[in-house]
């Protein structure tokens, strides 16, 4: 009985869509400020997006590479700060998203909802060409052995951005209308 008014006055998805958007924020979080965005984390190589230290044989320790040397190596300046903005911005607008969703669920407003699923397409967008073209810059120096628990957080709060995107599209918030005509079942 709880269960179906839960459902008929739209609070369920409501709150699925409000935990999966607290775990994918949990993930990038992990991800890309706790774990700093290094992808690989490792004694003898540390390639993450504000970090890139390779080992010389010759030091005996980890040599780290700024941009004059990074363009040497093949990483353009441009592109890394592209994948930087793409991954760190997803994390921004995902940031911004329970507001219009509580607003939209509250005021029963179609237009916040709408500008809660810009956010999370935005999101969405952006984490997949950040993740993407940083991968495609660094990967000669990547083995997938070497890749640490940060690419799968990132790579999990990707398809739980697809996913919200299709769960809050699917359930948007229902008119006033829709509710008095409930009530009065």
């Amino acid at each position: 009985m709880a269960f179906s008014r839960l459902w008929r006055n739209n609070h369920l998805p409501f709150v699925g869509i409000m935990i999966l958007l607290a775990a994918a924020l949990c993930l990038m979080f992990y991800a890309l400020l706790w774990k700093a965005g290094n992808l690989a984390d490792l004694p003898s190589l540390r390639i993450g997006f504000y970090n890139f230290c390779l080992w010389k044989e010759d030091m005996g320790s980890l040599a780290c590479y700024n941009f004059p040397e990074l363009d040497v190596l093949g990483i353009p300046q441009v592109g890394l700060a592209l994948a930087r903005l793409g991954v760190y911005g997803a994390l921004v607008l995902t940031v911004f998203v329970p507001l219009p969703l509580l607003l939209a669920q509250y005021n029963r407003d179609e237009g916040e909802w709408r500008l809660a699923v810009c956010f999370l397409a935005a999101s969405s967008i952006l984490l997949a060409g950040g993740l993407s073209l940083f991968l495609s810059f660094v990967w000669k120096w990547l083995r997938l052995s070497f890749l640490g628990p940060a690419l799968p957080a990132l790579c999990l709060a990707q398809l739980l951005l697809i996913f919200l995107l299709v769960a809050t599209v699917r359930f948007p918030p229902r008119d006033k209308e829709d509710k008095n005509q409930w009530e009065n079942c």
